[in-house]
């Protein structure tokens, strides 16, 4: 421990507290009103990794959460600090992750007569986080305590805390932090009457759907959803989130949904000759407009969720407000093995959705996706950007594995692959992890390359360089309109990673891009491939 730290302070019993509620790593840009906070973090065992910006440090923050399962902090001085991480905190809320955002305060003694760089941080916040609170000396364990039980309670999203410099500095009255108390998540019984009637519904039906959300993927549902499945010959199609829930490769899997009108013809197709649909830890933000109200009647859906409903996009005849884990387990032991869907109908929407996305050329985004698959294998994590690679890669993308592709699906944010991958590795170091980023997603985030290099991390990051905002440019298309602010130049994203210290190359086949995969792999450091390819493969692709 520090000199600086030898006394109980306010910011210590706050570092202490998040501690003690599983925070790990603090992500940030620091000032002046910060530096008590800082210097506790890590008294406290919380590494402060330093960002290049405010709003990468909170998805990377956003990257540690899913990979930890546990609340992950972001760290902001005041004023334009905080407001420059506007738009990450903002994509925390629709992500559903437990960030703190703990900003430095102006103190209260010059708070009225002082102006500079002042402004209402709760009320700039107000929209974007599920609460937010100031410390004082007396209460800071009670009050960190219940900002974390706040974020984390479902859906899951951000909390605010302002912190004022001589506040973090004063001896705290109280030595220790709250410890969170051990939670259990009861079984639901098989005899519980909701699991009855449920069973009894689903024994009476022939062709069952289930729709399966980011909140069963975080909840390690997969084992009992893949059980239930099975039972009843019920296909499952998930969210780009929830993607490998249930292994990909499995014949009962139709791959995800979210984004692309060609998979949503298929898709919403069998949704609607179903005649019952499960949708379990299901959340329709990350869902395009064409999910509105997917089935004429709503009887036939049953929602099983711990979260609190807030949208319209659907309603369902039945609410199960329990975990999903929990709840699968129940039905998987009560529910009768049966054949469903006698007409073929869920292999064949299979086949429709490979014919769609298959690889048509040698080189190209379709080519790229196939061989990054192939060799990041099913240990690899992937992270991917938004943009029109994100919607091609998350239809062809066959995961494995739960929690093995992040990305802002609710959001949408751009510049969220790099930031992503950096947290996901700092929490996993033996994770093999892949940044898939467009060319205007790593110009707008580029001086993030200077935290992945500080940090050391063997990050391998895919541009897909065609030279333009290609998925802006579709829509401007589909339109019928010329396209107009999409044209990028060409940069040279090879040379730009060897000034930032890691090792560049661009590639234009697929031999070569197979080779540098395998090479990335062996570097201590950071590796770009950019490839590039011409913006008009996209036509068509999804």
């Amino acid at each position: 421990m520090s000199q600086t730290t030898s006394f109980n302070r306010v910011a210590d019993v706050l570092a202490r507290t998040l501690h003690a509620h599983g925070v790990r790593h603090g992500f940030g840009v620091p000032g002046g009103e910060v530096v008590t906070l800082i210097d506790a973090l890590q008294a406290a065992g919380i590494a402060f990794h330093l960002a290049r910006h405010e709003t990468p440090a909170a998805i990377m923050a956003a990257g540690a959460s899913v990979i930890s399962a546990t609340p992950e902090l972001l760290v902001t001085t005041i004023g334009p600090g905080l407001a420059n991480a506007v738009n990450g905190i903002a994509d925390a809320l629709q992500e559903r992750i437990p960030l703190v955002v703990i900003s430095g305060v102006v103190d209260r003694a010059t708070r009225a007569r002082y102006t500079h760089q002042v402004i209402d941080h709760a009320q700039l916040l107000r929209p974007l986080v599920k609460a937010s609170f100031e410390i004082e000396p007396d209460s800071v364990a009670s009050t960190v305590a219940r900002a974390l039980a706040i974020a984390t309670a479902e859906p899951a999203g951000p909390v605010h805390i302002d912190l004022s410099p001589a506040v973090a500095a004063l001896a705290s009255p109280n030595y220790g932090g709250v410890v969170p108390p051990l939670r259990f998540v009861p079984s639901v019984a098989v005899t519980d009457p909701a699991i009855r009637r449920l069973s009894d519904r689903i024994a009476a039906v022939e062709r069952p759907l289930i729709i399966v959300g980011f909140e069963a993927a975080r909840g390690h549902a997969g084992p009992a959803l893949k059980q239930l499945a099975e039972t009843i010959e019920a296909p499952v199609l998930t969210t780009y989130k929830a993607k490998g829930v249930l292994p990909e490769d499995h014949p009962l899997s139709l791959g995800a949904a979210g984004l692309s009108p060609l998979a949503d013809r298929v898709l919403l197709n069998l949704a609607r000759e179903s005649d019952l649909v499960l949708m379990i830890g299901y959340d329709p933000i990350e869902m395009r407009l064409g999910w509105l109200d997917f089935v004429e009647d709503p009887s036939k859906l049953v929602d099983i969720t711990n979260a609190v409903s807030d949208h319209g996009m659907h309603h369902a005849g039945i609410r199960i407000a329990a975990a999903p884990r929990t709840v699968l387990q129940a039905l998987a032991g009560s529910v009768v093995a049966r054949k469903g869907w006698s007409g073929g109908e869920p292999a064949a929407a299979k086949s429709d959705l490979q014919g769609i996305f298959s690889t048509r050329q040698p080189w190209g985004p379709h080519a790229i996706v196939d061989l990054l698959n192939q060799m990041a294998g099913d240990d690899g994590l992937v992270t991917v950007d938004s943009g029109a690679h994100r919607i091609l890669l998350s239809q062809k993308w066959v995961a494995t594995k739960p929690l093995s592709l992040l990305q802002s699906a609710g959001f949408c944010t751009m510049n969220a692959a790099l930031p992503l991958a950096i947290g996901a590795k700092v929490a996993d170091p033996s994770r093999k992890v892949f940044a898939v980023i467009g060319d205007g997603g790593l110009e707008m985030g580029i001086g993030e390359l200077a935290t992945i290099r500080d940090l050391k991390l063997p990050v391998t990051i895919v541009v897909f360089q065609d030279r333009s905002l290609a998925l802006i440019a579709l829509k401007q298309a589909s339109a019928g309109l010329p396209p107009a602010g999409v044209t990028l130049g060409e940069t040279d994203f090879a040379a730009v990673a060897r000034g930032f210290g890691g090792h560049g190359v661009n590639v234009e086949n697929a031999n070569a891009f197979r080779d540098e995969l395998e090479a990335a792999g062996e570097r201590a450091s950071f590796t770009v491939i950019a490839c590039r390819f011409d913006a008009r493969a996209y036509d068509g692709a999804f």
